[in-house]
């Protein structure tokens, strides 16, 4: 999947910046029936309907991997959970910190939830590509990390990035939320997929109009499944968001037209801000958490792996694109803003496979026990 979004990048920048450009732009912002002729509110351009009404699927297939990690996989326990969660917190909290180190009291200042991100399908693409390299106690780390990290993601949106809150919606979302929850608790044998569909457009609809930011109605809903359906769920989700959805969101949300001053835009506080954040601050946050987490007798190490190892894994996870452009359109209204962390973020993701990668050859060539 991770090629498949290399691939609708970088279509969507060469198209963005060729001839036909303004109309592929025209096309991305065209304005689309919208429901207000019946008095709703509803998403009323393409980029809207993706951002705020496909991308609930993606949520959706989110939510249901986080809650199956939670009740079988990776962290089921306490013991199995604390190392990744220990990771995710740093990094979560070294990138934030790192861009508001830089961004603090200026005009960008809200886009400090943008590094804090890890894209599961490019890290997990890439740490694949290293299987000798790489034990497979690290990519279920990494794995396991990446999932907290959605998770600190989508709480990150709900709490921050959403809009004003209308209490009425709002609790109508919760009044749904929780009759799901009891219909798939007590009728799941009857219970029609066309049935949790309903539910989960009327949810989608309530949460967008609560100001609450409208994927999270997708998370919501994911947790709402039983544990035995889940896996057919998300099997039945998964080739439709990772050949569709995710590659829309791709081409429509990668449509940058490079400026002519690329250098200075690159070297702009906001792209030092992002940049520095997903390239140093994950590997630093996660490997300095997960030692101390070690230290303190919450965790192990996973089996055979080497701290360099564990470090490289953490440059891996600098590779926040999906999840790090989607917040960057939820933290600045302004276009041009929008394009300057949207390359700081490309470009992030760039350097941290050249890190990752020098760092876990590094690692192989030395055949090191550890620091």
């Amino acid at each position: 999947m991770g090629i498949v979004l290399l691939a609708c990048t970088v279509i969507s920048l060469l198209l963005a910046n060729s001839s036909i450009g303004m109309t592929y732009l025209h096309l991305i912002e065209q304005e689309t029936p919208s429901g207000q002729s019946l008095g709703l509110h509803l998403p009323h351009t393409l980029l809207h309907w993706i951002n705020d009404g496909l991308m609930s699927i993606f949520f959706f297939m989110a939510g249901m991997e986080i809650k199956r990690e939670l009740l079988v996989g990776e962290l089921s326990s306490v013991r199995k959970a604390s190392l990744p969660v220990a990771g995710a917190i740093g990094g979560m909290l070294v990138p934030a910190i790192i861009y508001l180190a830089i961004n603090r009291n200026t005009p960008w200042e809200a886009g400090w939830g943008v590094p804090m991100a890890t894209d599961i399908a490019f890290s997990l693409g890439v740490a694949s590509l290293l299987s000798r390299r790489v034990p497979v106690s690290l990519k279920i780390f990494l794995m396991a990390l990446a999932i907290i990290d959605d998770l600190g993601a989508i709480l990150v949106i709900a709490l921050f990035y959403g809009g004003t809150v209308h209490t009425l919606y709002l609790l109508l979302a919760l009044a749904l939320f929780a009759l799901i929850y009891l219909a798939h608790k007590f009728l799941w044998h009857t219970l029609r997929p066309a049935m949790t569909i309903i539910g989960g457009i009327l949810l989608w609809y309530c949460i967008l109009q609560s100001g609450v930011h409208a994927t999270i109605a997708g998370v919501l809903l994911a947790f709402t499944i039983p544990e035995d359906k889940l896996g057919n769920y998300v099997h039945a989700l998964h080739d439709v968001v990772s050949f569709i959805i995710l590659p829309l969101f791709a081409l429509t949300n990668t449509a940058i037209v490079l400026p002519e001053n690329l250098a200075e835009t690159l070297f702009s506080p906001l792209a030092w801000g992002v940049a520095g954040g997903l390239v140093l601050g994950k590997p630093l946050g996660i490997t300095l958490f997960a030692w101390m987490a070690v230290k303190l007798g919450w965790g192990q190490k996973p089996k055979d792996a080497t701290w360099t190892q564990l470090a490289g894994i953490g440059a891996l996870a600098g590779i926040g694109f999906t999840m790090s452009i989607f917040i960057t359109m939820l933290a600045f209204d302004d276009t041009g803003l929008q394009n300057i962390a949207k390359l700081a973020i490309l470009a992030a993701a760039v350097l941290s496979i050249v890190l990752g990668l020098l760092i876990l050859g590094r690692a192989a060539r030395n055949g090191s026990k550890g620091a």
